[in-house]
């Protein structure tokens, strides 16, 4: 090197110097950047392990405690300093560390996972509930770690629990409610067990001296002759008749209101029953002077359905409208409304010319107890039952009530009802046989019967054995059913009469005891009793009876019913088919 080079090589590698020393002063920086920001992000995880919302640990494979975030410390309520070589275990309440224990091995052989749930049980402090879950770390040529993160779930089990108390005090009130609902119901159960036996006495003890009054009236009517002392007794045949319709209506709306009316399922002849609709109008109508005039030609004529209640619901209207027209006519017009296959909407209208009904009064005619003027009941008499009786049996039978009227032109009463089409029907019957026409039948051709009859009522045996007398039967009394199946054990009857409701031994149980005797089986038995409700006579059939004759005992179906079971008696003692009730 010559002097003219060397200065310039020196000033050349201090330059060089230079520009190193700068990249090194800018790698210093930047290090000391690197250096502050992985500070700055270990004192950020620090903070976030130890201020975790859970509780962090490492626990070795024996469930001591390794690590612990200060989250898991307050959880376990100690210091973290205090928690090396602890066992997770201990700070567990002493019911759930056997089921640590198992989830701990469960964990270091990597075969759970899934939270369990567990309180912490620290001194002097309520549990804390927690979830654990676990996973298992490997670690090479050393024994496992377990990372575990405890959930304080405490709120929600303070929830759980507030919510099964909650849970059970409305279990408690539902039990509570229930077993007073239970109460309830068996009290009205009780009630409407009591009001039914209520009627059921009722009804007998009315029809039974009923029976006894009209009974007594139409004999004493056979032996009259003079025309004052036959007024008499019409007179008090007909006040009896009007107070057992009161009867059968106040009855009737109380089993309609405790659900106890049902309606009967037959094949009936509409013919049959407009006859006797028309015989039971047709009397007062001639008294007033009043026309009667039925259009129902264009309806078919073979039904099934209830035919009683259909005549008494037409009864009903066509008996207002003739007790409230003074002149004129009541007509009763029948029509089909709807029709499918197997049934038809039928719709009758009632129309009189009598006073009319005002608006207003319209609207409470179907209720009970109700007239449109209380007056009527004054003039015309009556309870006010039968339009609300024919409502609820138009609803029955699925169908509805209604009136139109303008007061000084008259009033028309409509009910529509559905039927069911019948494919046959009995045929038309013939007009009914007088009673005097039907005893005469008896006497040709069963005088000197022996007929049982079962009664307790004194008044009542009496009627009964002059009626069947007067028909040439000879009559056989018991006071009682006991007595009943003694006579019947002693001699052979062509049929018994047998009351229902008798002491010592009722008309069910004395005619069961009667088949089970021996030529039991062959005797017709006719229920002739004072309970009419749908049941006693399903009960007198299920017994073994035959028939079914209600109180008070019209004579003319008396004897009409005798003549058909004597005849079917005597046609099977002589080897004939048996008839059906």
């Amino acid at each position: 090197m010559n002097d003219h080079t060397a200065p310039g090589q020196a000033a050349a590698l201090a330059h060089e110097l230079q520009v190193h020393q700068i990249e090194l002063e800018i790698q210093n920086e930047e290090l000391r950047r690197v250096q502050a920001a992985l500070e700055t992000a270990r004192d950020r995880y620090i903070d976030l392990y130890d201020f975790a919302p859970v509780g962090y640990f490492t626990l070795d494979a024996h469930g001591a405690i390794v690590e612990a975030n200060l989250t898991g410390a307050a959880l376990l309520g100690i210091d973290r300093a205090s928690l090396a070589g602890a066992h997770l275990a201990q700070f567990m309440a002493p019911a759930d560390r056997a089921r640590w224990q198992a989830q701990l091995q469960s964990l270091l052989q990597g075969d759970a996972r899934a939270g369990i749930e567990m309180a912490l049980a620290g001194a002097g402090r309520n549990p804390v509930f927690v979830q654990i879950d676990g996973l298992r770390v490997a670690r090479p040529d050393q024994p496992p770690l377990l990372r575990v993160v405890l959930t304080d779930i405490s709120r929600r089990k303070a929830a759980e629990q507030e919510l099964d108390q909650h849970r059970q005090h409305l279990e408690a009130l539902v039990s509570t409610r229930t077993a007073e609902l239970v109460e309830a119901r068996d009290a009205a159960q009780a009630a409407n067990r009591a009001k039914s036996v209520f009627l059921a006495n009722m009804s007998h003890e009315i029809r039974t001296p009923m029976n006894g009054i009209l009974g007594m009236a139409h004999l004493l009517r056979q032996g009259v002759q003079r025309p004052n002392q036959i007024d008499k007794l019409d007179k008090i045949d007909a006040s009896a008749r009007h107070l057992l319709a009161v009867i059968n209506d106040v009855l009737d709306l109380s089993k309609i209101e405790s659900g106890r009316l049902t309606l009967n399922d037959r094949a009936f002849h509409l013919d049959d029953v407009l006859q006797d609709v028309r015989h039971v109008v047709e009397g007062d109508a001639a008294a007033k002077g009043i026309a009667l005039h039925f259009a129902t030609e264009g309806l078919p004529r073979r039904w099934r359905g209830d035919p009683t209640r259909l005549a008494q619901l037409l009864v009903n209207y066509l008996g207002n409208a003739v007790k409230f027209t003074d002149h004129g006519r009541v007509t009763l017009a029948g029509r089909v409304v709807q029709e499918d296959p197997s049934t038809c909407l039928l719709r009758f209208d009632v129309t009189d010319t009598g006073v009319g009904i005002e608006p207003a009064q319209q609207a409470l005619l179907f209720n009970a107890f109700e007239q449109a003027d209380n007056s009527a009941i004054r003039r015309h008499g009556g309870t006010g039952l039968g339009l609300a009786i024919n409502r609820n049996l138009a609803h029955l039978m699925g169908g509805e009530v209604g009136v139109t009227s303008e007061v000084g032109a008259g009033s028309t009463f409509w009910v529509t009802l559905r039927l069911h089409k019948a494919v046959s029907a009995p045929p038309h019957a013939a007009p009914p046989r007088a009673a005097d026409d039907a005893g005469a039948r008896l006497q040709q051709r069963h005088r000197g019967k022996p007929v049982l009859v079962a009664e307790d009522n004194p008044v009542n045996q009496e009627v009964m054995q002059l009626l069947l007398e007067s028909a040439g039967l000879q009559v056989t009394l018991a006071g009682d059913g006991e007595q009943a199946v003694q006579r019947a054990a002693q001699q052979a009857f062509a049929v018994i009469l047998m009351d229902m409701q008798m002491p010592t031994l009722g008309g069910v149980e004395a005619t069961q005891q009667i088949r089970a005797g021996a030529g039991g089986a062959l005797v017709p038995i006719l229920a002739v009793t004072a309970n009419v409700f749908t049941e006693d006579r399903n009960l007198c059939l299920a017994a073994g009876m035959n028939d079914f004759i209600t109180k008070p005992v019209q004579p003319a179906l008396l004897f009409e019913t005798l003549l058909r079971w004597l005849d079917w008696h005597e046609g099977r003692q002589a080897g004939g088919a048996p008839a059906k009730a």
